[in-house]
């Protein structure tokens, strides 16, 4: 049996953190490690546990430090762990916020408990999970700072690259896209570090949207 995915909850309405707990708490697969009800809380947390969590639920608008100063600290003290932004506000401006500063998944406060739980299998399985709402978000995102953006240079990307960046996007794990391609998982492995290190992406996401953003991989809703 697989290692249960270590989680840690943020969030400052307690009654509402408490109910999302008591609902991960029953999944067999699940660990929540401990809860913090802001910014600073979270990181004296991760400071004193020497157990890490894999993933960080966290809230976006908190007293004391909010949601998105946070995970920007997280993203530079801890990459290894990864942030599901959970929060009420459904705009495009926080979803390309949240995205930017390294969330690796943006869920609205009145999700299900299912796309919840699923969500939180999707990113300790594949590293990001964008639901169809999110990447229609940075679809439009995108299309609507195409005139301002300049276009970026994509060349310096292997052919091999590319064909993996694309697999990616179809929300591919290592082992498939390996498969897929008939390479082994420490391969696709490399190549995935190098088209982070190319491409400037603090993470998955990150290479998820270069590659929308660079029509590498259109992403169909």
């Amino acid at each position: 049996m697989s290692a249960a995915i270590k989680i840690a909850l943020v969030d400052d309405e307690v009654l509402f953190r408490k109910g999302i707990s008591f609902l991960l708490q029953r999944e067999d697969n699940i660990e929540i490690i401990f809860e913090a009800s802001n910014g600073e809380e979270l990181l004296s947390n991760l400071e004193e546990n020497e157990i890490k969590p894999d993933i960080i639920v966290m809230d976006l608008k908190m007293p004391v430090l909010n949601g998105v100063e946070a995970t920007k600290i997280i993203r530079k003290s801890y990459p290894e762990i990864k942030i599901i932004a959970l929060t009420s506000y459904d705009s495009k401006s926080f979803i390309a916020n949240m995205i930017q500063v390294g969330a690796v998944a943006y869920l609205i406060k009145n999700t299900t408990p299912k796309d919840l739980i699923h969500t939180i299998n999707e990113v300790a399985q594949k590293g990001f999970y964008y639901n169809e709402n999110v990447l229609k978000t940075i679809q439009e995102i995108i299309v609507s700072s195409k005139n301002s953006k300049v276009h970026l240079e994509t060349s310096f990307l292997s052919p091999r690259e590319i064909e993996i960046l694309q697999l990616i996007c179809q929300q591919r794990t290592t082992s498939e896209i390996a498969e897929h391609l008939f390479l082994s998982p420490r391969t696709v492995e490399g190549h995935r570090n190098n088209l982070l290190l190319k491409t400037e992406s603090r993470n998955i996401a990150g290479l998820v949207v270069y590659a929308i953003q660079n029509e590498i991989a259109v992403i169909t809703i």
